[in-house]
C-alpha cells in the first residue's frame, strides 16, 4: 500500500511541474504575441516583470484576504482542545511549525490550508466538520492540509490564480484594442498580417480558457499528492477515506463559496457534483471526483 501512495505522489510532481512549465509558456506566448503586433518588444518584458510583481504582493497577502473572504476566525484551545491536539501532534510528525487554527461558522463540512510559507501557515476547518467526523477522521483531514503546506501548494496555487487572472485581464485588453482599430504590422502586412492577426485573436480568445484549465488541472493533481502525503503522516489511509465519504453526502453550498478561493478546499465548497463524470466536465472541476481519492486511498 504504501509504495503506490509514494509512487503516486512522485507521478504527481512530476505532472504538476510539467503543467507549472505550460503555464509560463503559455504566458510568454501571450507576451510575445501582443508584442509583435504592436511592434514594441517592450511589452514581452512588462508582461513578465508585471506578472512576476503581481506574483510577490499576492504572495504576502493571500493568507488575509483568503481569511477574509472565508469569514474564518481564530479559534481558542480551550474550546477547541482536541482540534489544538491533533494539529500540534500531527505537525510534530510532519516536521512542521505548529500553523495557525481557525475555524469557519458553516454546517458544510470542509477544510483548507493557507499561507505564504510553513512557518506563517493557518489550517481552517468548518464547525461542520468537527460536528460530524470521528477522530481518526479529523486527523486525516488535518493530516492532509498540513501536507498542502509541507509541500508548498500554498505558494503553488497563489501564483497560478495570479497567473490565470493576468492572463485574463490581458487577453481582454488585446481583444477590445483589436477590435477598435488595425495596427501597423496588419496594415502593412497584407493577407498575411489579415491572417496572423485572425490566428492571434482566436488565441487570445482560447487563452483564458486554456489557462483555466490548467489552473484546475494543477489543482487536481495537489489534492491527490495531498491525500497520498497525508496518509504517509496517519498510517492509517481508511481515516481520510472515510472523512471524504462523509463530507461528499453534503451537496449544499458553503454560505461564503468563492470561485477564487475553492481550489483551496479539501472538497468543493460549492457542493458535490459526483454525477458530473464526463471528460470535458472533468476538466473543469476544482476537486478530483471524490470516488478515485476514496479509491486511490484504499487502493482498489
Amino acid at each position: 500500500m504504501s509504495s503506490n501512495f509514494y509512487t503516486h505522489q512522485s507521478q504527481n510532481i512530476a505532472k504538476t511541474w510539467i503543467l507549472m512549465t505550460l503555464f509560463f509558456v503559455l504566458i510568454i506566448a501571450i507576451g510575445w504575441f501582443v508584442s509583435f503586433y504592436y511592434d514594441d518588444p517592450s511589452i514581452l518584458f512588462f508582461a513578465v516583470i508585471f506578472s512576476i510583481v503581481m506574483n510577490i504582493v499576492s504572495y504576502w497577502f493571500s493568507d488575509k484576504i483568503v481569511l477574509k473572504i472565508t469569514g474564518a476566525k481564530p479559534a481558542s484551545k480551550e474550546e477547541y482542545y482536541d482540534l489544538y491536539t491533533i494539529v500540534e501532534n500531527l505537525s510534530i510528525t510532519a516536521g512542521l511549525p505548529t500553523p495557525k487554527i481557525f475555524v469557519v461558522e458553516d454546517n458544510v463540512p470542509n477544510a483548507f490550508a493557507t499561507g505564504r510559507n510553513k512557518e506563517h501557515a493557518v489550517v481552517a476547518v468548518t464547525s461542520g466538520l468537527l460536528n460530524i467526523l470521528e477522530k481518526n477522521e479529523l486527523e486525516g483531514v488535518i493530516a492532509h492540509e498540513l501536507s498542502h503546506i509541507g509541500n508548498r501548494d500554498i505558494l503553488l496555487q497563489t501564483v497560478v490564480v495570479v497567473l490565470v487572472g493576468f492572463i485574463s485581464l490581458l487577453s481582454d485588453f488585446f481583444l477590445r484594442s483589436t477590435f477598435n482599430g488595425g495596427n501597423k504590422r496588419s496594415r502593412e502586412g497584407g493577407n498575411s498580417g489579415g491572417l496572423l492577426i485572425v490566428i492571434g485573436v482566436v488565441f487570445m480568445i482560447l487563452s483564458p480558457l486554456i489557462a483555466t484549465v490548467i489552473q484546475l488541472a494543477i489543482s487536481r493533481k495537489r489534492e491527490f499528492l495531498a491525500d497520498a502525503t497525508g496518509v504517509s503522516l496517519t498510517r492509517y489511509p481508511e481515516g481520510l477515506a472515510s472523512a471524504l465519504e462523509k463530507i461528499s453526502q453534503y451537496s449544499g453550498k458553503m454560505k461564503k463559496a468563492n470561485h477564487a478561493t475553492a481550489h483551496l478546499f479539501l472538497a468543493d465548497p460549492f457542493g458535490s457534483k459526483e454525477k458530473k463524470v464526463g471528460f470535458l466536465t472533468k476538466l473543469f472541476l476544482t476537486h478530483p471526483p471524490v470516488e478515485e481519492r476514496i479509491k486511490a486511498l484504499r487502493g482498489d
